[in-house]
């Protein structure tokens, strides 16, 4: 593929807006990530997180520059962009009688030979995945025998087996209990800095991303407000502005966590109301 110009990052999107109708969604949102960089993107609902990122791959039609690996992203070809870079919807379909071993199969798709025909390098990926992520023993289930967070891993890992360069997340932590979040964070940062796999992910848990991620964004009504590590983004006033509450910060260990001041309930207050 023929690249227009040179940049160490995977993606570099520059200027991007975003209107359905007469509302606009992205308002100049530019961001970068760079090889084996685990990026988390912020901001509450309607900021526009789902909304870049289905930008990013195609999927809407933005005003702006997108480049994926130096090429502007309509030059680029869908079967070959599939292989770059793996998306997780917030929303995944799925039917109850495929297996597991079938949905990781699917991340091979872009690779398949003539008469979709499945070359051992497929079979040895999807079960690498497997063994990755705990599935090999959930293989042969259907996913209607599954717990959320099991077809959480699945959908995955059928990401995993397209063998992209990066991969864009949103709120992949929706069906997944604390512990397991934790697990997926941790995932992701052996992926990144083992393979050099660049991770963006909207996400709505502010702590738990601050301690993966090594930069956040925070969106506001379609622009980027803030970019940097948690210190840089993790600030009361700037989080009372796109949230709309009243924030404290807290330092422990090193780390940074944050939290709404919510007033006590009067009938919380030590005298039930009367």
């Amino acid at each position: 593929m023929e690249m227009s110009g040179t940049s160490s990052n995977l993606l570099d999107a520059q200027r991007l807006e975003f209107s359905y109708g007469p509302r606009p969604v992205l308002r100049g949102a530019a961001l970068t990530l760079a090889p084996g960089e685990v990026v988390a993107l912020l901001g509450p609902n309607g900021s526009g997180k789902s909304t870049l990122l289905r930008a990013l791959l195609g999927q809407l039609i933005a005003s702006g520059e997108i480049h994926w690996n130096s090429q502007l992203l309509p030059k680029w070809r869908r079967r070959d962009l599939a292989r770059f870079v793996a998306y997780l919807p917030q929303a995944t379909t799925w039917d109850p009688d495929q297996t597991v071993a079938d949905v990781l199969r699917l991340g091979r798709s872009p690779y398949l030979q003539a008469f979709g025909l499945e070359s051992d390098r497929d079979m040895q990926v999807v079960h690498q995945v497997a063994q990755t992520l705990a599935l090999t023993d959930l293989l042969d289930r259907h996913l209607d025998q599954l717990s959320g967070g099991q077809r959480q891993r699945a959908f995955l890992g059928r990401c995993l087996a397209q063998e992209p360069k990066a991969m864009l997340l949103d709120e992949p932590n929706t069906h997944l209990d604390l512990r397991h979040q934790v697990e997926f964070g941790q995932l992701l940062r052996r992926l990144a800095r083992e393979s050099g796999l660049a991770v963006l992910m909207a996400s709505h848990d502010l702590n738990l991303a601050s301690q993966f991620a090594d930069r956040l964004l925070l969106l506001h009504e379609g622009a980027i407000i803030a970019d940097g590590k948690a210190a840089d983004v993790l600030k009361p006033d700037l989080l009372e502005r796109v949230y709309g509450l009243p924030m404290q910060q807290v330092v422990h260990g090193g780390s940074i966590y944050v939290f709404p001041m919510i007033p006590p309930s009067p009938l919380y207050s030590g005298e039930r109301a009367r």
